[in-house]
């Protein structure tokens, strides 16, 4: 064979991407978030940042968000749109109540579970086989949901004893633990405020106070979505109609099947945070009490960058900004001021090491423009207070937007056989 016929070997691939982040790397950036903000309660005065109170009710908060963008990560992955997590909550509020008023409060969490699954079933006939715009049924959804529930409860609740047109009767606590002992020695050692010793201490010691059991069900339901969808041939499947469902076709995978398992089952999630607000975190149903936790709980998901781990810490943050608007008010908030003047300082030092001027120039005055107002002010006005969840929503997709990859065929029109 002659030299010039034969093959040149081939360059080597470029690497692309960003580095994967390890478990040494997870746990160092939070021993620093830690220290930052053990740092700024320190300074701040706010003792009541990382008190048992304020992480209890943090994570009582987060869980529906986390729900509902849980509910997100499983349609979203099978490449179904679910901008109708926020109907699909409200159905689980109003179906939860229902059942559980009558006959009990973990009959409630069924029903919730299974009035959230009707409405991802209803998302999955208008988007998988009648391929209608995801984001239009989804709004459809939500408008259904919310007039529908309205129009039930006239004539349920109204009529019931302690209920009205507008509300639910009480309904039956599901169990909490505290665990003995620990919970009390945890509240006394973040009494004594410490730097960062009594911040870890008021942290754990929100996790094992007055903590329901529904609540470590929706904990354990972040790692089991983990395992199902990345380590079985079930979520395999499930994940390549998200990401070439032409290609999944062709192996044989049923792909209108596991579209329609995907979307009802991120109803059924919906639902079951619906029913933990109604049930759990308020003891009753109240109309309109979701407050957009569904859309919420989407940005958690995309800011997670559609993984459950993510998605987990984007709850987390969006329920402790939630919780300072309820517990201390203004006086949190305005610590959060000066959280947020060091960090964009951090940021402008990362952006010079990385030779970028523009964006630390920027950085580095809304950092002084930070650090003025929490100087020159001793609270921050309660309007803004009340808009911090919301504020915060924007800002974190906002700045998380250049490392997001959603799936590749996330949200496109699909018919069977399409690829033949």
């Amino acid at each position: 064979m002659s030299t010039a016929t034969a093959a040149k070997p081939s360059a080597a691939p470029k690497k692309t991407g960003r580095r994967k982040l390890t478990w040494p790397w997870i746990l160092l950036i939070v021993a620093a978030g830690l220290v930052l903000f053990s740092l700024v309660r320190v300074i701040s005065g706010a003792d009541d940042l990382t008190s048992v109170g304020q992480v209890s009710g943090a994570l009582q908060l987060a869980v529906p968000i986390g729900l509902a963008g849980l509910g997100g990560l499983w349609s979203e992955r099978a490449g179904v749109v679910n901008i109708g997590l926020e109907g699909m909550l409200i159905l689980g509020t109003w179906f939860g109540a229902w059942a559980g008023y009558q006959w009990g409060p973990w009959v409630g969490v069924l029903f919730g579970l299974l009035g959230g699954a009707l409405g991802g079933l209803l998302h999955a006939v208008i988007t998988v086989t009648f391929n209608v715009n995801h984001i239009v049924s989804g709004v459809a959804i939500n408008i259904l949901a919310a007039g529908f529930t309205m129009y039930l409860s006239n004539f349920t609740f109204g009529e019931a004893e302690g209920g009205s047109s507008k509300q639910s009767p009480r309904i039956d606590q599901i169990t909490q633990i505290t665990v003995p002992g620990l919970s009390d020695w945890l509240q006394d050692l973040q009494q004594k405020h410490w730097f960062l010793i009594s911040d870890v201490a008021g942290i754990l010691g929100g996790l094992v106070t007055n903590l329901s059991l529904l609540t470590v069900v929706a904990i354990l339901l972040i790692p089991a979505t983990w395992w199902v969808l990345w380590r079985t041939a079930f979520g395999l499947r499930l994940r390549s109609c998200g990401e070439n469902p032409v290609a999944a076709e062709s192996l044989g995978v049923n792909v209108y099947k596991y579209k329609y398992i995907a979307v009802t089952a991120s109803g059924a999630l919906a639902g079951l945070g619906g029913a933990f607000l109604a049930i759990v975190a308020t003891g009753i149903y109240q109309e309109g009490q979701t407050g957009g936790r569904g859309y919420i709980g989407l940005a958690a998901m995309i800011f997670g960058n559609w993984m459950p781990g993510g998605m987990a810490l984007g709850a987390g943050l969006f329920g402790f900004t939630d919780s300072l608007k309820i517990r201390g008010g203004a006086e949190n908030v305005h610590a959060l001021l000066l959280l947020v003047a060091i960090l964009l300082v951090l940021a402008a030092a990362w952006q010079l090491y990385k030779k970028k001027y523009v964006p630390a120039v920027l950085s580095a005055v809304f950092a002084v423009g930070f650090f003025l107002w929490y100087a020159l002010t001793d609270e921050v006005p309660s309007q803004f207070v009340d808009a911090a969840p919301y504020v915060t929503t924007l800002l974190v997709l906002a700045l998380s937007a250049q490392r997001l990859r959603m799936p590749k065929a996330d949200g496109l029109p699909y018919r069977k056989g399409q690829g033949k």
